[in-house]
């Protein structure tokens, strides 16, 4: 238990600081401020004051954070602004976030996001310029007899180009790309011989395991890979190329999971897969085994989930308050109080109801429930 909670509190710890002080850079930078930086949620475990008032702190819910505003009445930047200007003098209303202007306030909320999908670009930076990238072709070595493959066409010996309109840009991305695939057919574009073809093929969805001994419905088509010429193709990338393919992986990441969270509304994905903090932290041990490049790996792939989760327009959370200062910029004035306290009471349901049914899905994974 110990090999698998150390590692998921390093990452959340992580994920959550990075996104926090995105909130407070921008937050400082606009005069605004912080009364509390808090990493975790519930009674404190220990904590002390910087020099501006700000009251670090870590907590003993590990499952978030969150940094407080002067003059909030919570710690989600709820205030009442008449009573506010009534309440403090002209130096202190010139901290206070309410009272900015909308587009400091809107950059302050996107700052968590944003700090988030720059720590995943960072990581990804950092792993192509020192470890490396994998380019190597990926050629079809096997096709299995009968198999969804074999029905729509591909053959032995063809080379993997495109998979659903993806580039193949290395024999790792063929089970990624098959795996993300919701519809009912995938568009594979091979090259056979000097000739470039599309096929379709239907995949079939079987209960198996990943690499770290999980079971999973997956997705499979019955094809197994060798490498091109049977030369591995793994190289070190300089600057430019290295942030390129770093926010391109960002990038794909963000993309790729909006569509299956899109499929999985609509029934067309597997909603199983859909985990939470137990599940995270016992991936989190998981990978760790496999070593620190692993790890990191992992903690850029929950960084963005995180951002990208975070941008959803649930109050709650900052796409919430996004929302609320778009309403503001289209009427020209803030909605109500009583009308924001409506929909944090739809976002604190939809967020509780999500939460109950990852949950779930956890102790499935667990095996406490069949």
């Amino acid at each position: 238990m110990i090999d698998y909670i150390l590692p998921f509190l390093i990452l959340i710890m992580i994920v959550v600081f990075i996104h926090e002080y995105g909130h407070y850079y921008f937050a400082k930078r606009y005069g605004v401020a912080v009364t509390d930086f808090s990493i975790g949620f519930g009674k404190e475990i220990f904590g002390w004051n910087d020099k501006s008032g700000t009251r670090w702190k870590i907590c003993w819910i590990p499952l978030g954070g969150y940094v407080k505003f002067f003059g909030d009445r919570n710690v989600f930047s709820q205030a009442d602004q008449e009573k506010l200007i009534e309440k403090y003098n002209e130096e202190d209303r010139k901290k206070l976030f309410v009272l900015k202007p909308l587009y400091q306030r809107a950059l302050i909320v996107f700052g968590g996001p944003l700090a988030n999908f720059l720590l995943a670009l960072l990581i990804f930076f950092s792993i192509y310029t020192f470890a490396g990238k994998d380019f190597t072709p990926a050629m079809i070595n096997e096709v299995q007899k009968d198999s969804p493959a074999m029905i729509g066409g591909l053959k032995q010996n063809d080379i993997i180009l495109e998979i659903d309109g993806n580039e193949v840009k290395s024999i790792m991305d063929v089970s990624k790309f098959i795996t993300l695939s919701t519809d009912d057919f995938i568009d594979f574009k091979v090259k056979r011989s000097y000739e470039e073809i599309l096929l379709k093929v239907k995949p079939k969805m079987v209960l198996s395991e990943d690499n770290l001994g999980n079971k999973i419905n997956k997705r499979i088509v019955g094809i197994k890979l060798s490498a091109y010429n049977n030369e591995i193709n793994h190289v070190k990338l300089g600057p430019a190329q290295a942030i390129y393919h770093a926010a391109n992986e960002v990038y794909f990441v963000s993309i790729s999971s909006l569509k299956y969270i899109g499929a999985m509304i609509f029934g067309k994905a597997d909603t199983s897969q859909l985990g939470g903090p137990i599940r995270i932290a016992k991936i989190s041990g998981q990978v760790a085994e496999f070593g620190l490049l692993a790890f990191i790996s992992m903690m850029a792939y929950i960084s963005i989930s995180l951002g990208l989760i975070n941008l959803f327009p649930i109050p709650m959370l900052d796409g919430g308050h996004l929302m609320f200062y778009a309403f503001e910029k289209v009427l020209g004035r803030p909605l109500s109080q009583k009308t924001q306290e409506g929909f944090f009471r739809i976002g604190m349901f939809l967020l509780l109801t999500l939460m109950i049914f990852t949950t779930f899905n956890d102790l499935k994974d667990l095996g406490l429930f069949s």
